[in-house]
């Protein structure tokens, strides 16, 4: 087990204990003087071999983004139906709060011990060799899950498009070899342009949609004028959901935050690791700000039909512009969350090897090989629950609270401990408020955890219950129409 960073208290220079490699500007912000040609994880960084440390500022604001703007937006709309408008956008900002001070946290704790890759290495440090496996494992079942998600947001665009051209196991085989193929490229800094575009069209498609539902006379799922001549939105200012949907929305609240362990991956390969805290503001800021006005028109104006996920619920025409649109978009996500995971698991087989920086055989094959088998245990996932909303609760649920409330607590608990002996007067009970919201962080993340993954299997039976619509695993049937 590793040595946490050693510190000395009462250093003007280094107030904060960041160490030699570090140091505090005159606006508070962890400055990083660590060449880009030697780094603590990728070791020598070669011009022969891939650059590991090549995102610059504007790339790292896109790739946060899109690791967060990306399937969970498509549900929100959805969550406030089960909560009501109100109790909806305070859960939504309270999970943004939270998962910003999740984010900020990974910066620094990052800057402190630049030994540190991904969360894996964070357990490691603070809870040993079991700490690090679990960890690991964790964020590797995380994001496969959530790279099945994108495959399955996929299939359900390609079936909107075409107006189900073909049987969908054939659209979702298609999404495997898109994923698998873009999400071999080896560096994030080779990403940044997928993501760019990625990032423009889903925010043109879902805005597209947003626009509709306000012009439009209902949604598509609203009876129709025949039945009934003027229609009005039944959306609710505040509902009164069972436990199980309650937790299930929050749940899946939740996963429209749950980039945040990409995070690590992210600073690990910026250029200037220093901006990190900048370009995680400006990220969240903007996400938050998209998410609340999506959030809010939609279910203002398609009320308990609103669809999820959201593209569909403007009628036919504009389904399929939208899903035309967002098509990019969904691609980006996909090759991002299967490219994250992959890259974890290329990276234990790899570090303190001269292959991890060289474009050796081994090194290809390795890299090649962890890229296929996420991808192809992404798919079998996507194939076996087919259900999107169902399917982006139980991983926000089960999987995304670990990764972005617990991890973070424990971080500032381990990072901040010893200054409960050296800090006195008003430093000393900010440290103990802080003290007493890392705990909250971490209950709050393991009720989450357990409320929602039962609330999630609840409706994963449910689904297969009725099984219409494309809900029946390996089904060929439409599965836009299911929502």
């Amino acid at each position: 087990m590793s040595e946490p960073t050693k510190i000395e208290k009462g250093d003007e220079h280094d107030p904060e204990g960041l160490g030699l490699h570090s140091h505090l500007s005159q606006i508070g912000e962890v400055q990083d003087t660590e060449t880009p040609t030697y780094d603590a994880v990728f070791g020598e960084i070669t011009e022969g071999g891939p650059n590991y440390r090549n995102v610059g500022f504007l790339g790292t604001v896109a790739l946060m983004m899109k690791t967060q703007i990306g399937l969970g937006v498509l549900s929100i709309p959805a969550a406030f139906d089960a909560l009501g408008l109100v109790p909806g956008v305070i859960c939504l900002c309270a999970i943004a709060v939270i998962t910003t001070w999740s984010d900020y946290v990974v910066g620094t704790f990052k800057l402190r011990h630049r030994e540190v890759y991904g969360i894996d290495d964070a357990g490691g440090l603070m809870f040993g060799r079991l700490g690090k496996e679990v960890f690991g494992a964790v964020f590797c079942l995380y994001w496969v899950f959530v790279s099945g998600s994108g495959m399955l947001s996929l299939s359900i665009a390609l079936n909107a498009v075409s107006t189900h051209g073909t049987c969908t196991a054939v659209f979702l085989a298609i999404a495997f070899v898109v994923g698998f193929s873009l999400a071999s490229i080896r560096t994030l800094g080779r990403i940044t342009w997928i993501a760019w575009v990625g990032l423009v069209c889903i925010l043109t498609s879902i805005f597209i949609v947003t626009i509709a539902v306000g012009i439009q006379d209902r949604p598509a799922a609203a009876p129709s004028s025949e039945e009934t001549p003027v229609w009005v939105s039944d959306y609710k200012i505040v509902n009164n959901p069972s436990f199980t949907s309650a937790i299930k929305a929050v749940s899946t609240l939740a996963f429209a935050y749950a980039g945040t362990p990409a995070f690590f991956a992210v600073v690990s390969e910026m250029r200037e690791p220093q901006y990190y805290t900048q370009a995680m503001l400006i990220c969240q800021t903007g996400v938050t700000t998209i998410y609340v006005t999506i959030g809010i028109v939609v279910y203002y104006y398609c009320g308990s039909y609103v669809a999820s996920p959201v593209l569909g619920s403007a009628g036919i025409i504009v389904k399929k512009v939208s899903y035309g649109f967002a098509l990019p978009g969904l691609i980006a996500t996909t090759t991002l969350v299967t490219h994250i995971p992959a890259k974890h698991i290329f990276l234990r087989l790899l570090r303190n090897t001269h292959h991890l920086t060289a474009n050796t055989l081994t090194h290809k094959l390795v890299w090649f090989a962890s890229t296929f088998t996420v991808a192809i245990v992404a798919y079998i996932i996507a194939s076996a629950i087919p259900v999107f909303d169902s399917l982006i609760s139980l991983i926000g649920a089960l999987l995304g609270t670990f990764m972005m409330f617990q991890p973070m607590g424990c971080m500032w608990l381990y990072d901040n401990w010893a200054r409960k002996t050296t800090e006195q007067g008003w430093a000393w009970w900010r440290w103990a408020g802080m003290v007493c919201w890392s705990v909250f962080v971490v209950l709050a993340g393991f009720f989450l955890m357990v409320g929602g993954t039962y609330g999630s299997v609840v409706g994963i039976i449910e689904d297969y219950e009725a099984a219409e619509g494309g809900s029946a695993a390996w089904s060929c049937a439409d599965n836009s129409n299911s929502v």
